[in-house]
């Protein structure tokens, strides 16, 4: 009888949370404070709260199932144990993962444009080195990606430092801006911060992610639900103080201008050259393909072992004990998407169906709970509710815009 392959449980709660905030800081707050700011003006923090509080009723739903269902395939196997719907599960993974090579490939693009700055030569060469070097990173094993992600994403938070440190000023924060802000006789100051708010909840995408890797965690029925929130609140904390210390320095009119918005921040507060923080946004933008190409191949991984139609990939390398052909294929149809398709949408293509998939995702947790007749306390039952009218709400305004 041949053994079914067994993914190496050597990620602790450390290398997992670092994976959670590579992917949630990605390159979202370096070029997304500006939209944000351009719609909430001097709210952008308060926008980036009410996202955070969005995106926590999902998280919270996924730390649950995490725990309750510690498989490779994260939502695929939580919509199956709710639904046992074969098709709607794999339907369900098939978005995901379609999710991600877009996101990897909008990424892609813009660590192109990005390293113009240094080597300017065509964006094809880049992008296919790029590609190379993230799938060969992502093959040599899972404990070696996570530590190349975990120092990528220490590198990203010291740009932020780099930032908010010298930012600080709380004289600046507190009263320089007073008399420009004013919700009560604008209203459509308001109408700005929901928007804002929409905007922002892009930034916090990535947590879901963690799921895929359950089957290579130390313990992950305690270890994944901790991480999960661990990474959330983090990069809320960041979020919020980057954003207040930008629209306190640089007005939303101006950041909302920028192509590269924190360079302009950081020139701004430190009058140095804004070569450091384009050279930190390299790694952010490199660190968010990485997290992504390693969860796609756990996805696929996973989908191999409960469909016949994906069977092929249910499969790991002898030396790497990695999904190598996963890996394989999910490198090659980012490498397609990033060379040859139009993706100035794309990003907005990817947060809607990650939408749809949170929406998923809460009910699967209701589901879950009503099957086994488990009844938590009342804030902890309406919780799943609440994320899925909030995230429908965010859907809604997505498309009426």
């Amino acid at each position: 009888m041949n053994q079914s392959p067994a993914l190496k449980r050597n990620i602790g709660p450390w290398l997992l949370v670092f994976f959670g905030l590579g992917n949630i800081l990605g390159a979202g707050i370096y070029v997304l404070i500006g939209k944000v700011a351009s719609e909430a003006g001097y709210f952008a923090p308060l926008a980036f709260t009410i996202a955070a509080l969005v995106a926590a009723l999902s998280a919270l739903s996924y730390a649950e199932l995490s725990g309750r269902f510690p498989a490779a395939g994260g939502e695929v196997v939580y919509i199956q144990k709710a639904y046992k719907n074969s098709i709607l599960s794999m339907l369900t993974g098939l978005l995901i993962a379609a999710a991600g090579l877009l996101s990897s490939s909008t990424i892609l693009r813009g660590f192109a444009g990005y390293m113009q700055l240094f080597w300017p030569v065509s964006d094809s060469l880049i992008i296919l080195l790029a590609v190379v070097a993230i799938g060969g990173i992502a093959i040599w094993g899972v404990k070696q990606s996570l530590r190349v992600a975990a120092l990528f994403t220490i590198v990203e938070i010291i740009g932020l430092l780099l930032i908010m440190v010298p930012g600080m000023d709380w004289q600046t924060i507190t009263l320089a801006r007073l008399p420009e802000i004013n919700i009560v006789t604008d209203p459509g100051v308001l109408a700005g911060v929901v928007t804002g708010a929409f905007l922002a909840f892009f930034a916090f995408i990535g947590f879901e992610d963690m799921v895929n890797l359950a089957e290579e965690v130390k313990d992950p029925s305690r270890t994944m639900p901790i991480a999960i929130i661990a990474a959330l609140i983090i990069s809320t904390g960041l979020y919020i103080l980057i954003s207040l210390v930008a629209v306190s320095h640089v007005s939303p009119a101006e950041l909302g201008a920028s192509d590269a918005p924190l360079s302009l921040v950081f020139t701004k507060i430190t009058g140095q050259s804004p070569y450091v923080i384009t050279l930190i946004s390299l790694f952010a933008i490199s660190n968010g393909a990485l997290v992504q190409v390693v969860m796609i191949s756990r996805l696929l991984f996973g989908m191999g072992s409960q469909f016949p139609l994906f069977s092929v990939f249910f499969q790991t390398g002898k030396l790497t004990g990695t999904p190598v052909r996963a890996t394989l294929l999910a490198v090659v149809l980012i490498l397609i998407l990033a060379l040859w398709f139009p993706l100035h949408r794309l990003a907005e293509l990817t947060s809607t169906v990650i939408l749809i998939v949170f929406i998923a995702v809460n009910a699967s947790l209701i589901k879950v709970r009503r099957d086994e007749a488990r009844y938590p306390g009342l804030l902890s039952r309406i919780q799943p509710w609440l994320g899925i009218v909030l995230t429908l709400f965010l859907l809604v305004a997505y498309f009426s815009v």
